[in-house]
């Protein structure tokens, strides 16, 4: 294979997970096996390898632009820890196919819960209350522990059912996504090899779409970024649970 293919992979999954808060676990993990060719621990380990890099990156850039909540994120980290820990050692105990149809539900059922406030714009707007952040970061470090994947699709979820606009959304996932998957990835490499050549490529268009992204979105309306993201990051975490069982 070219090894500008993955760059330019790199860059595309970066810049889009970038600015819709995720590590890009799941994009990663496609590309690397289907791709790439890795098994699934293989590719597990080497996702959160190529992801963490450019998470730094772009919460940096997010950082100057004031819109990391830390409040929020430091609950997330909270609760997303003990859970990433106790999944990673559970992990192997756990059917595939129980896993994969719970991330389904989930997935589906948070993806329609942001289209419905998406489409109720006239109507008032019902938030959950800011505690609800301990249940979003114990999913996702339940995500990063059995399966590798980031996270992050549940904590943008969470944090744009708790009332944040797409960029804060973003920007404080990247922050929380920062810690687990360090862990996830310190984890991870004691079960599986990282293939550090493919996924240093690909962490090099990683690196750069995540850093300039959030320079991009800081010039537009907050309002605008969210009634264009808010319901494309609803259908894609749709996508990704139906693409679980398939």
């Amino acid at each position: 294979m070219q090894l500008y293919i993955l760059v330019i992979l790199g860059f595309l999954v970066g810049s889009l997970v970038i600015s819709i808060g995720g590590g890009g676990g799941a994009f990663y993990l496609g590309i690397l096996t289907s791709i790439v060719g890795l098994s699934a621990v293989n590719a597990a380990a080497t996702s959160l390898y190529v992801s963490l890099p450019s998470l730094i990156i772009g919460c940096l850039s997010y950082w100057h632009t004031g819109y990391v909540k830390i409040r929020y994120g430091n609950k997330m980290i909270f609760s997303a820890l003990p859970t990433l820990i106790f999944g990673s050692l559970v992990a192997k105990y756990i059917p595939e196919i129980v896993y994969k149809w719970t991330i389904l539900v989930i997935f589906v059922f948070l993806g329609l819960q942001i289209l419905s406030k998406t489409f109720r714009k006239n109507k008032a707007q019902h938030h959950l209350p800011e505690n609800a952040a301990y249940l979003f970061g114990a999913l996702s470090g339940l995500m990063v522990g059995i399966a590798g994947m980031s996270g992050g699709a549940p904590m943008v979820a969470g944090l744009l059912l708790m009332g944040l606009n797409m960029p804060q959304a973003a920007a404080t996932s990247s922050y929380i996504l920062i810690m687990t998957s360090i862990v996830g990835l310190i984890l991870h490499v004691a079960q599986g090899n990282i293939d550090w050549s493919a996924g240093s490529w690909i962490m090099i268009g990683a690196l750069v779409g995540a850093a300039i992204t959030p320079r991009i979105i800081a010039h537009f309306d907050p309002k605008k970024i969210t009634a264009l993201l808010r319901p494309v990051m609803a259908i894609l975490m749709i996508l990704m649970g139906i693409n679980m069982v398939i």
